[in-house]
């Protein structure tokens, strides 16, 4: 009896230490798995961010100056004015804003205060040796009748009426304006493929496709 008892006092530390090195691996476990769901959260929040981050569409995601029809000086610097589209006009509410009649561009044109002091820093990063303000129109790239943005900068700039070719002005893409909105409304184009084409080459829209 005397053994047996010696032998569970024996015995017993053994126990005891087998019970603390479980104990020892589960909250080494537990430590594990919550730095593993920590790692996981942030990866998770920075995903969500960069999603969150995405900038509007940008026809610079449109915009190419290969094989332009055009003169260089009837277009925008690609790098400055890539074109910008409205992200609260879609192909699928154009028949609430743009192709509604009781709609009207008024709506979301921003005011002149700041086209006029845009225009100004404009020509002078343009670097135009011409700076009279009377002799351009401080422009939509893509316009707002076919879902421009209104006031990113990516969207305006300086557009020359007298260029070196008798129809490169800023009236003359007023027409294909014009002309892209009735395709546009008419089911002929969509949205984006319109914005492509005027960000693109507008010169090259008014040569090939506006009625003259």
């Amino acid at each position: 009896m005397r053994l047996w008892t010696h032998d569970a006092q024996s015995i017993a530390p053994f126990r005891s230490a087998g019970k603390h090195n479980a104990c020892d691996k589960l909250i080494s476990m537990s430590r594990s798995r919550s730095r593993l769901l920590i790692l996981l959260v942030v990866l998770l929040i920075f995903i969500v961010y960069r999603i969150v981050r995405q900038p509007s569409p940008h026809p610079g995601q449109f915009s190419s100056t290969n094989s332009r029809v055009g003169p260089p000086e009837i277009y925008p610097d690609p790098v400055r004015t890539p074109g910008a589209a409205n992200p609260d006009i879609t192909q699928e509410n154009i028949q609430d804003t743009i192709c509604n009649p009781h709609w009207s561009t008024k709506s979301i044109r921003p005011p002149e205060s700041y086209t006029h002091e845009l225009k100004v820093r404009q020509i002078r990063e343009y670097g135009y040796a011409d700076a009279d303000l009377r002799d351009y129109e401080e422009d939509h790239l893509i316009p707002l009748e076919i879902g421009g943005n209104p006031t990113d900068p990516h969207n305006l700039w300086p557009e020359p009426y007298q260029t070196s070719i008798a129809d490169g002005g800023a009236h003359y893409k007023d027409k294909v304006e014009n002309y892209l909105h009735d395709q546009v409304c008419a089911g002929r184009l969509t949205l984006q493929d319109a914005q492509q084409k005027i960000a693109t080459d507008w010169y090259g829209v008014y040569v090939n496709s506006v009625p003259h």
